[in-house]
């Protein structure tokens, strides 16, 4: 049977006569009516719009304003799709049918990740920023083997070079190298007791209880995570109303700086550099800012993305759910 999901609202004259109209039209083509009420249904407006009511009938649409004539239309319509279907692939067909009637597990699963991913993908990104800066905590307290875990999980995903992280419970917050031209500040080098920057060793010197301890990721990585954290709650807090930014905005205004900031830096890095070739070390500040511009457009881009994919699923299953409710019930009737 043809199956008219009809999307309307309260005191509305048109969705009376639109059902008035379907209810005449029953014994024509009969149909299951499933109806969905705005106002009181997660998402459904987002579906439906503002004009109701809104038809759904198989892979055809049916927005207001129409008429009996239309309702007619679209329901001989698909009438002949469902026969046409049944003619070319019966079994099939009712296998398609039969899985329509059951909710299964993975349909609560994917409506519980349809409609909680933000919460889940905003603790996750918590729980990533946030266990870096639990491991100079333990150091602080002693704990170390379990802050060792902690860099060593961390390794892999940062470089972890002492002169471009944080630090805390010591003199100062971070420790660059004197090519950065901060001012009264106590330079790495001055830590290490060398002029020559070893990778290897800036990479494993945690800290200790003058200089403080290290977060297990480096300063711009922390930013990232961060505003993307922040981006996920500001878009959690306004209702996921942000769409998605063009590609080519994330490219210029969130690629662009952290790309030339971070390659910028790299020929400090190497040896046998050309002596005509200018060095530099970025600053604590600079990669706060261009990883806070990536991670933010980076969210920006792929956070609106994911909701549309989502919407569109809760929309499935919303409709599923509606159907399987309502035959439920006309069964025990």
């Amino acid at each position: 049977m043809i199956t008219v999901t009809f999307y309307y609202r309260d005191a509305c004259p048109e969705c009376d006569q639109a059902l008035a109209d379907l209810e005449s039209l029953q014994s024509t083509i009969p149909h299951q009516l499933v109806k969905v009420n705005v106002d009181q249904e997660r998402g459904a407006k987002d579906r439906a719009g503002q004009r109701m009511p809104f038809l759904e009938i198989g892979p055809f649409h049916l927005q207001s304003p129409f008429n009996r004539q239309d309702l007619q239309i679209m329901l001989s319509a698909a009438r002949d799709r469902i026969d046409q279907l049944e003619r070319v692939d019966q079994s099939g067909y009712q296998q398609r049918l039969e899985k329509g009637r059951v909710i299964t597990s993975s349909d609560r699963i994917s409506a519980f990740l349809s409609n909680h991913y933000l919460a889940l993908l905003n603790l996750l990104i918590f729980i990533y920023v946030g266990l870096p800066f639990l491991a100079p905590v333990l150091m602080k307290a002693n704990v170390q083997p379990i802050a060792s875990i902690i860099y060593k999980i961390y390794s892999p995903m940062c470089h972890q070079l002492a002169f471009r992280s944080w630090f805390i419970f010591g003199e100062q917050a971070y420790y660059p190298r004197e090519l950065a031209g901060i001012n009264n500040v106590i330079p790495y080098e001055a830590l290490q007791n060398s002029k020559e920057v070893d990778l290897l060793a800036a990479r494993a010197f945690v800290g200790n209880p003058t200089v403080g301890y290290k977060v297990a990721l480096c300063e711009r990585d922390v930013a990232i995570y961060i505003f993307m954290l922040l981006f996920g709650l500001v878009y959690s807090i306004t209702g996921r109303r942000f769409r998605t930014i063009p590609w080519y905005i994330w490219f210029i205004v969130g690629l662009g700086p952290i790309g030339l900031d971070g390659f910028s830096q790299l020929p400090s890095l190497a040896s046998g550099i050309p002596s005509w070739l200018p060095l530099r070390e970025s600053t604590p500040l600079f990669r706060t800012i261009t990883g806070g511009m990536f991670g933010w457009m980076t969210a920006w881009y792929l956070f609106p993305m994911i909701e549309e994919t989502s919407r569109e699923t809760r929309r499935i299953l919303q409709r599923k759910f509606a159907v399987i409710r309502q035959t439920s019930s006309l069964d025990h009737s």
